[in-house]
């Protein structure tokens, strides 16, 4: 068995799959799949720092949410009725503003608003409930372990109500496809809807298992620190964060990479959630993923390909 680092997400009635030198988004209308792709270097290629070990992690998350937010905002567009006449006055306010760079400026001001709820709904929220916890113990270790559980709940919590909405289920179907198709490719099997059929949709490198080993890396980072003012506990709660992005990344590429039972044990309970955050897809889902896949190894040779 061969492991890629392919990987992609699920859009809206689609699949985003990213290579090693291009993104290609499959989405389905009726009977058509059409597929956008575009040449795009990791962030982490751009630059040597970028790249180091435990560095990398903080600009492979920030370049996934970026390429992510894209991709699905391209799906939400080939469903929308075009209809310039409709276009609302703020609209044509921002377009005089932005002209051509709207696009990427709408791009980025939505990474940071996910970024900011992000961190206040997972971490700043939890900090401030732990913070009354002082009022029942004053040992450190018990303070930061119930911050943690608290910050695991609300993300638990979080994925069982989306997982209850009924488009949200849709997704999650393509998601299920998505990991199919790569167990199918990682098996060295020709990407076909019978041979990924077969597969579980379950993966260790998925996103569902980076956020929750984010969640675990943080309450053994965070135990370290004491409690001093609650404010100073906040500021170093995101100050933090690209140190906890940076050793989760590396867990999450060494799960998909290895095999080893230390690791496997891990990660498992991040395997666990992805019964929430995934569906079994049908063929025509499966269709899209394997559609999105091919269209991205077309880019992949050399070295990179071997290593496929």
């Amino acid at each position: 068995m061969k492991k890629t680092d392919i990987g992609g997400q699920a859009v809206i009635e689609g699949i985003m799959m990213r290579g090693h030198n291009s993104v290609a988004t499959a989405v389905r209308k009726g009977d058509e799949i059409i597929i956008n792709k575009e040449y795009v270097k990791p962030l982490t290629k751009r630059n040597k720092f970028f790249s180091l070990p435990f560095i990398r992690g903080t600009f492979a998350l920030f370049d996934s949410l970026i390429i992510g937010i894209k991709s699905l905002t391209y799906s939400a567009e080939l469903f929308e009725e075009e209809d310039e006449e409709n276009i609302s006055k703020f609209d044509s306010f921002l377009q005089k503003i932005f002209g051509d760079k709207l696009d990427d400026v709408l791009m980025y001001f939505s990474v940071a608003i996910s970024l900011i709820l992000s961190i206040i709904i997972f971490f700043i929220g939890p900090t401030y409930v732990a913070d009354y916890i002082k009022l029942f113990t004053k040992n450190t270790v018990v303070i930061n372990f119930v911050e943690g559980l608290l910050r695991v709940a609300i993300f638990i919590l979080y994925l069982v109500l989306i997982s209850q909405m009924k488009d949200i289920r849709r997704i999650f179907e393509y998601h299920g496809a998505e990991h199919k198709a790569i167990h199918c490719l990682e098996h060295e099997e020709e990407l076909t809807v019978e041979n990924a059929r077969k597969y579980t949709t379950l993966h260790p490198r998925c996103g569902t298992n980076f956020l929750f080993i984010v969640m675990i890396v943080s309450i053994i980072v965070f135990s370290f620190l004491k409690w001093p003012t609650l404010y100073i506990r906040i500021l170093s709660r995101i100050l933090l964060l690209p140190v906890v992005a940076g050793i989760s990344y590396e867990i999450i590429k060494l799960a998909g990479r290895s095999d080893n039972k230390i690791i496997t044990a891990f990660v498992y309970p991040g395997l666990l959630l992805q019964k929430l955050t995934t569906r079994e897809p049908d063929d025509s889902q499966l269709e899209v993923a394997i559609a999105s896949l091919k269209s991205v190894l077309e880019d992949e040779g050399g070295r990179e390909f071997e290593n496929i």
